[in-house]
């Protein structure tokens, strides 16, 4: 969401009072959650000098920086296709705050560039419809090859409580989250990360604004519009898109959480949506509703329930409930994931034959080491929409995360 926000719910330590943007994808977050010195299964500190020299960086400049190498592998069974999928991405982030460094109202420069590769023949972001499932497993784990995510300013005001992005954006980032949703270190199914797979998200990189702030203690509001064509792999293309094509994608959301500092955690948010017609992707305008709440119990439970849906617009689903839990185990270190989901396919992007289909994710994150975090993962696809006779597809997957 696009407002102050704590790190992912498994990090290993309690929310920062520094106010934050987004989930914990958005650069911000993920640069914090990568310097903390968080526990693991084997303690060898290889990196402790490492942090404290882009400690002393950032105090002395104000640049921050980071890498990260992802890779994932599955292998699948009782669906239709290739058993095996296999791809990793490298990427690069980091933000430089230029201005009021230290001061109510500091603004700074973020980007995010990629590298995304595929080991196998297929990507495992393209195996889910290759089983004849609607939607989307490990969606960033693509062969996009370079990338440009983000490319933006983020200035904050009122020591945080208010801020603005404008640039290059990953909706993503702000929109509809909550702290199980990265693809990275929480869940792989997009049923379980933003928008449910009900919402038509545009690709990252879209040139647009994004704004959002604390209306009161525990009321927020987000909203921002943005190029519906979005295109990581030329975004700098935005400029032709947006100004010529007028074709938009706009958002509003509204929140309640307990405090500004645990809004990935404590949050009960409702987010409304609209897509123009784009002409150059073939699909139509759309429009849709998403609800989302989730609350941390007792510093290790995190229960959520989240429902989309949606009219036309080109998304995956017109209608979507899914409902889980997050917990920490061995203090904060490492983190168990539980999740089911139920969804009807669009009519409008897939026809009105197919059935609705159900979907279940197990995972676990071990951080092995302090810069190394490995995630076994099991979904089982029940009835999927598209090969429905097939039963049920179990998809086993093993992700590593080795992080700079």
């Amino acid at each position: 969401m696009l407002v102050m926000a704590s790190p992912a719910l498994g990090a290993g330590e309690p929310p920062s009072r520094e106010p934050r943007f987004g989930g914990p994808d958005a650069v911000d977050n993920q640069l914090r959650t990568d310097a903390e010195e968080r526990s693991s299964t084997f303690e060898l500190g290889v990196l402790d000098d490492y942090r404290a020299w882009k400690r002393q960086l950032r105090e002395d400049t104000g640049l921050q920086f980071a890498a990260d190498y992802t890779s994932l592998g599955l292998a699948a069974a009782g669906g239709e296709g290739r058993d095996r999928a296999a791809s990793g991405m490298v990427r690069l982030f980091g933000a430089f705050e230029l201005l009021d460094r230290d001061g109510s109202h500091p603004g700074a420069f973020i980007w995010k560039l990629e590298h995304r590769h595929r080991y196998s023949h297929i990507p495992p972001s393209e195996y889910g419809f290759q089983a004849g499932y609607v939607g989307i497993t490990s969606p960033p784990f693509s062969d996009q090859g370079f990338r440009v995510t983000n490319l933006y300013w983020r200035q904050r005001f009122a020591d945080g409580r208010f801020a603005l992005l404008l640039g290059f954006l990953d909706a993503t980032d702000y929109l509809d989250v909550y702290s199980l949703a990265s693809p990275w270190t929480g869940f792989a199914n997009l049923v379980f990360s933003t928008g449910s797979a009900s919402i038509a998200l545009p690709n990252d990189a879209l040139l647009g604004i994004a704004a959002g702030g604390m209306l009161t203690e525990h009321l927020y509001l987000i909203g921002g519009v943005g190029d519906a064509n979005g295109n990581p792999e030329n975004p700098f293309k935005g400029f032709e898109t947006l100004f010529d094509d007028h074709e938009l994608f706009s958002h509003v959301e509204l929140g309640w959480t307990s405090a500004q500092d645990h809004i990935a955690l404590d949050n009960v948010h409702l987010s409304f949506w609209h897509v123009d017609d784009r002409s150059r992707a073939g699909t139509p305008d759309g429009l849709g509703v998403n609800v989302s709440a989730s609350w941390l119990l007792r510093e290790r439970w995190l229960p959520f329930l989240r429902a989309g849906w949606a009219r036309d617009g080109g998304s995956l689903l017109e209608a979507t409930v899914s409902a889980g839990f997050g917990y920490h185990t061995f203090g904060g270190r490492d983190q168990l994931g539980v999740a089911a989901n139920w969804g009807r396919p669009n009519a409008d992007t897939f026809g009105p034959a197919l059935d609705d289909q159900w979907s279940l994710e197990v995972f676990y994150r071990w951080q092995l080491l302090d810069m190394l975090a490995v995630t076994p993962d099991l979904q089982v696809w029940i009835d999927p929409a598209q090969s429905p006779d097939d039963g049920a597809t179990w998809v086993f997957s093993l992700r590593l995360r080795f992080a700079l």
